[in-house]
C-alpha cells in the first residue's frame, strides 16, 4: 500500500520565505515540516512507499531532501518517489486534484491509499485511524473541532449524518453547518482511482482538495474520524512562526 503527499503548491502567501524554497521543507523546531508527517507514515502497517508530488520549481529541493534521508537510512525500507508535475508558477498549477491524479497514475494498480497535504503537522496518532480504515470499506476523512467562526469560514467544514457518515464538505462557508473541520488527510479505498477521474471530467474546481471530498460525500460512502487532537497548519508566516515557537526545544518530537 502507498501514501501520497501533495507538495506542489507555491505558497505565495508566505513570500519571501517560500519564494525560492518549498513550504513543506521549512524547519519547525529544527525539523522540516514534511518530516513530522513522514515519520508517522513510515510506521503505518502495510505502507511500503511514499509518493510525493512537487512542482518543477521545487523538485530539486525535494530530491536533495530524499537523498539526505536515504544516506542516513532514516526511514528504513520505506521507498520515497518524487514526481514533477511540470508546473513552474502559481497561475498554471494543476491543483490538488490534478496532482493526486498524477500520483495515482504513477502508482498504477488501485489499492488502499493514504493522502495528505505536506504542510500540516498532525498532533495525533495516525496509526489507530489507519488500522480502523483498513478494516472497513468506506473512504475515511478526519474531523477536528474548531470553535472560532472566522477559522471555520476559511476552511472546509463537515456536515455529518448518522453512524459517522459525512453528507457534505462545505468549502469556506459563511454559515458553517458544524464545528468539525477537515484537514487535508484522507484514507481512500481503491475505488478512488475511478472516482477521481470522474470528478476531473465533471468539475472545474481542481485546486482545493475539499471539492473532491465533497464530490465523494455526495456520490458515495465517506465516514469521518472525529479526532480529539489538533494540527499545526503552516498556512501563513504567522502560523509558521507560531508552530516553531510551540515545538521549539522538542527536536525529537514524536507522536505518542
Amino acid at each position: 500500500m502507498n501514501a501520497v503527499i501533495l507538495c506542489a503548491g507555491f505558497a505565495t502567501r508566505m513570500y519571501p520565505l517560500t519564494k525560492n524554497f518549498p513550504k513543506p521543507l521549512l524547519p519547525v523546531a529544527g525539523m522540516p515540516v514534511l518530516d513530522y508527517l513522514v515519520e508517522q507514515v513510515a510506521g503505518l502497517a502495510g505502507i511500503s512507499a511514499v509518493h510525493l508530488v512537487s512542482n518543477a520549481k521545487y523538485f530539486d529541493h525535494f530530491s536533495r531532501w530524499r537523498a539526505n534521508h536515504s544516506e542516513r537510512g532514516t526511514y528504513g525500507s520505506l521507498t520515497i518517489e518524487i514526481y514533477d508535475d511540470g508546473c513552474v508558477d502559481n497561475e498554471n498549477r494543476l491543483g490538488a486534484a490534478g496532482d493526486l491524479a498524477l500520483a495515482l497514475k504513477m502508482i498504477g494498480t488501485p489499492d488502499k491509499v493514504l493522502v495528505s497535504g505536506g504542510d500540516n503537522i498532525y498532533q495525533f496518532a495516525l496509526a489507530p485511524l489507519w488500522s480502523k480504515f483498513l478494516q472497513g470499506n468506506e473512504h475515511r476523512i478526519v474531523a477536528l473541532v474548531e470553535d472560532q467562526l472566522e477559522n471555520l469560514q476559511r476552511t472546509g467544514v463537515l456536515e455529518f449524518g448518522t453512524d459517522e457518515g459525512v453528507l457534505r464538505l462545505h468549502e469556506k462557508p459563511q454559515q458553517p453547518p458544524s464545528h468539525w473541520v477537515c484537514p487535508p488527510l484522507y484514507f481512500f479505498q481503491p475505488s478512488v482511482w475511478g472516482e477521481l477521474e470522474r470528478f476531473l471530467e465533471s468539475s472545474a474546481n481542481h485546486d482545493a482538495p475539499g471539492y473532491f471530498i465533497d464530490f465523494l460525500c455526495r456520490n458515495g460512502k465517506v465516514k469521518g474520524f472525529q479526532v480529539e487532537g489538533r494540527r499545526l497548519d503552516i498556512g501563513s508566516i504567522e502560523t509558521y512562526h507560531r508552530a516553531d515557537l510551540e515545538l521549539r526545544g522538542h527536536n525529537t518530537y514524536h507522536i505518542p
